[in-house]
Formats: C-alpha cells, sequence, structure tokens
C-alpha cells in the first residue's frame, strides 16, 4: 500500500461519518462510556466528541448523559437518573404498560410504586372511573391523563431525588388522630430492578421495603418488568415470586425463571 493510501486510509477514518458510526458501535458494544475516553479512543477533541454524541442521540442511536453516553439497549443499572431511564426500552415499557392496565377496573384502588414502567401504566388509565391511586412516584401527578377523575395519594417520607419518589411508610397521618391511617389497594402494580428464581429486587433498600409494604397491602400484585430484568440480582430483595398475582412482561421468562414462576402460581402476562 502507497504512502497516498495509507493517508487516505487515516482520513476516512475521521470523517464526520465515520467517525461516528464507530463511535455509536463502541458505546453500544461497552454500554456506558465517558466522553474523555471516547477523545482519546478516537484521537479528537473532547468538544467535537460532544457534538457527535449530540448528533448521534438526535439521530436515536444512542442516549447523551451528562458526561458521556449510555447505549439504548443497555439494562439499567441501579440508581441510574430517571430521566435516562425514561429513554431506555421505551417500546417494551409501552407494551407492558397496555397489558398491566387492563388488570385495574373502574372504581377500584390501586397501587404505583416508583419507575418508568408504572409511570407508562399511568397513562394507559385515561379510561379508567373511579379510581383511588396510591403512590411515591412524585411523577404521576403530573402524568395524570387530562380529564381523568380520580382520587389521588401520595405517600410521604424521604425524597430520592434520583428516583424522583418517596420512601417511607405505606399510611396516611391525619390531623387531630394520634394513629396514621393504614391503606389497603385492590391491586398493586410494582416495577421491579430485577426477576430471578430467588425472586425481586432492586438496588435500594428503602425501596424494596416500600415495594414489599404495597405488595402486603393489595389483594393482587402486578409485577411490571421488561426481558432486560430477567435473570439478576440487585443488592435489596423486595419479595419471592410468590407473592406476585401476575408478572406482565414483554416476551416469555427464561426456561428456569419460567418454572419457578408456574411453580409459584404466578400468572406470567405477554404481549
Amino acid at each position: 500500500m502507497s504512502s497516498a493510501d495509507v493517508d487516505t486510509q487515516d482520513r476516512s477514518r475521521h470523517l464526520p461519518a465515520h467517525r461516528r458510526g464507530s463511535l455509536a458501535d463502541f458505546v453500544a458494544e461497552r454500554g456506558q462510556v465517558a466522553v474523555g475516553e471516547l477523545a482519546e479512543r478516537f484521537g479528537v477533541s473532547i468538544d467535537t466528541i460532544r457534538r457527535d454524541l449530540d448528533q448521534l442521540d438526535a439521530d436515536g442511536l444512542l442516549i447523551r448523559t451528562h458526561g458521556g453516553a449510555v447505549s439504548k439497549s443497555a439494562a439499567p443499572v441501579g440508581d441510574r437518573k430517571l430521566d435516562l431511564r425514561l429513554r431506555l426500552h421505551t417500546e417494551q415499557k409501552e407494551a407492558i404498560a397496555a397489558l398491566a392496565a387492563r388488570l385495574v377496573q373502574d372504581d377500584s384502588v390501586i397501587m404505583l410504586n416508583g419507575g418508568t414502567t408504572t409511570l407508562a401504566v399511568m397513562r394507559h388509565l385515561r379510561d379508567r372511573r373511579g379510581l383511588t391511586i396510591a403512590t411515591n412516584n412524585l411523577r404521576i401527578p403530573a402524568e395524570l391523563p387530562a380529564g381523568m377523575e380520580c382520587e389521588l395519594y401520595v405517600f410521604g417520607g424521604h425524597v430520592r431525588t434520583v428516583a424522583q419518589t418517596t420512601t417511607g411508610a405505606v399510611s396516611f397521618a391525619v390531623t387531630n388522630r394520634p394513629d396514621e391511617i393504614t391503606v389497603r389497594a385492590d391491586i398493586a402494580i410494582i416495577g421491579v430492578g430485577a426477576v430471578a428464581t430467588s425472586g425481586f429486587s432492586t438496588s435500594n433498600v428503602g425501596d424494596a421495603a416500600m415495594m414489599a409494604e404495597m405488595m402486603d397491602h393489595a389483594e393482587q400484585v402486578a409485577v411490571v418488568a421488561d426481558s432486560s430484568k430477567f435473570s439478576r440480582h440487585l443488592f435489596a430483595q423486595i419479595a419471592s415470586l410468590d407473592r406476585a398475582t401476575y408478572l406482565v412482561t414483554d416476551i416469555a421468562p427464561p426456561p428456569p425463571i419460567a418454572a419457578s414462576l408456574e411453580e409459584a402460581g404466578v400468572s406470567v402476562i405477554t404481549p
């Protein structure tokens, strides 16, 4: 190969379109990458990488974050910010939400925990009448469909800004009454971080305790989780599989989990 051919090949590697394609592939492979690492790898400035990431985000090929980027196919890990998680697995979450909403009857009491899938469920309840909704999800009040008539209660407690939720007791204090009022629900719709043969788990102890308490206060429990949550184990155990009435997900679980769910008497609902 001549020196002219080498120079042409080197220049082609640095053409914006070629570089962005390689950059998108690298982020998809790694899952999450920082701007500095990308600049060093591709031999361009940080400002150039930032412009590339902005364009790739606009093209829907990755998700731009503060300081870097993540792959759209990356499984949510730990306490990623809600605005990021809202952009992951969106099609699967919408399909799950539509199915879970069918479990909610008019004039029923429902509990919804924090998370993006339960937020999607809320949007699919626009045609329900006479609902009483209790939640620790601080985004739900803003997501109530226009014209929807319902009673909405938000559980108090510590506010977790990264998740936009509260963490506290599943009860309500009442003026001039020493004891808190306990509550019950016809169905609790619970988004979890992981589903395994050992049960459901999440990354935060306070969240896990609150999810478990919501389950205990409900006649039925619908766990909503997309397939990226399968066969994972997070820090805090919420409950064993038999605590759920339904698992609503986008595809059939892997055989070991499917067998455990069947043994636990959990109905699996998929599109």
